[in-house]
């Protein structure tokens, strides 16, 4: 079942994120403190998927006002290639509509092979026009898994 995200889900969901090879979380951003931040500045658009009481899937999506974004999108290994992802993207994109947001995007890792065929599959441009550009003011913060 597809529910929205709440800070409750935190311990489950930052469990499920532990499990994803080659995720990149930061320490204060996706702490407990981080993410009820983020949750709160965005009450509606992050989701879970939730089986027998244990989450199985999480976007962590938000917006500016003008375009939204997602951040940490996975499903648990075990339970991949049962359209979880799909019904996911669908709840969080529908979030986003009832907020007035036309324009989502994300990033994907160039060697995460899984997700940018997820991605392509589900009609995602990949944009070849533009360079993205971060600037980490806290590179310390940075963990991968």
């Amino acid at each position: 079942m597809i529910r929205k995200m709440t800070i409750d889900d935190y311990d489950n969901v930052y469990k499920l994120w532990t499990t994803i090879e080659g995720f990149a979380i930061r320490s204060l951003d996706d702490s407990r403190e981080g993410i009820k931040r983020f949750l709160e500045r965005n009450p509606n658009t992050s989701v879970v998927y939730e089986e027998e009481h244990e989450i199985i899937g999480a976007i962590l999506c938000g917006h500016d006002g003008r375009q939204g974004c997602f951040y940490h999108v996975c499903v648990h290994n075990g339970h991949r290639n049962r359209g979880i992802g799909h019904e996911m993207v669908g709840a969080a994109v529908n979030a986003l509509k009832e907020e007035g947001i036309n324009k989502v995007n994300l990033v994907a890792f160039t060697q995460n092979a899984v997700g940018n065929t997820f991605w392509n599959e589900l009609g995602w441009k990949f944009r070849s026009d533009l360079n993205n550009y971060d600037y980490t003011i806290r590179e310390d913060q940075i963990t991968v898994i």
